[in-house]
């Protein structure tokens, strides 16, 4: 079994203002962890997570492969590195408090965490075109008036870590659109979802615009919310 990430470095004050790890975050390690010899054997070279509040969900899964420092990134990239590269973790999130608390998890758990503080993963896309092995994202999918949502976001707050808007989508929605151009031909996409999300949809939708296949690989009944980690990659090209 695979520790949970120390977080005894995270105050009260903290926790004010950055999302504390709960049911859903328990879930979503234990996907990973249910996966961990295949992304340990697809040798992710670039890991990146889409609000990372805490780096709980990031040092997770960096006990799991290990990492890397830039230099080895780069030789990486540049194809000179060895057989077996280790793996780099991009964290994002709009909130200042979230990407400190990311960056003293890391330290914390001797991951090197790298938070960056955007809007989604809107600054990386060019530069990552086509080159991300593994996302991962925890959403705000609690179900909002509009209003609510938009606030959120533009308060950068810790209300915008589970202020989702209609149907819990608003922020979700922004992000899939995007995940095509991020995922590297092997890559994973691991989203977590409400089942009030319209899961079935959300695949249709996937597999439609993107040929992006999806599992449901693990689900959790917490209180009256029914909780589901989904994964999703590329369809495998049809053999000739």
């Amino acid at each position: 079994m695979i520790p949970t990430p120390d977080l005894s470095h995270l105050t009260e004050n903290d926790k004010l203002y950055v999302y504390d790890p709960a049911e859903d975050t328990f879930l979503f390690l234990d996907a990973l962890e249910q996966d961990a010899e295949a992304l340990k054997g697809q040798q992710p070279l670039i890991c990146l997570e889409i609000g990372s509040g805490s780096g709980c969900v990031s040092a997770f899964i960096g006990s799991i492969l290990g990492s890397a420092n830039t230099r080895e990134l780069v030789h990486s990239l540049e194809g000179r590195s060895s057989l077996n590269p280790s793996s780099v973790y991009l964290c994002t999130d709009l909130n200042n408090y979230a990407s400190d608390c990311t960056h003293r998890t890391g330290r914390c758990n001797k991951i090197p965490l790298d938070p960056i503080t955007c809007d989604l993963a809107r600054p990386l896309l060019k530069r990552l075109q086509r080159s991300v092995d593994v996302i991962l994202f925890n959403p705000p999918y609690v179900p909002t008036e509009l209003e609510e949502v938009l606030s959120a976001q533009l308060g950068r707050g810790i209300s915008g870590s589970w202020a989702g808007g209609t149907d819990g989508m608003e922020v979700t929605n922004r992000f899939l659109g995007d995940v095509e151009a991020l995922l590297s031909e092997r890559g994973i996409f691991y989203l977590v979802t409400l089942e009030g999300n319209n899961i079935p949809e959300i695949r249709e939708r996937m597999f439609r615009l993107f040929r992006l296949q999806c599992q449901v690989v693990a689900q959790r009944r917490a209180g009256i919310e029914c909780l589901h980690i989904l994964r999703f990659s590329r369809v495998a090209p049809a053999s000739r």
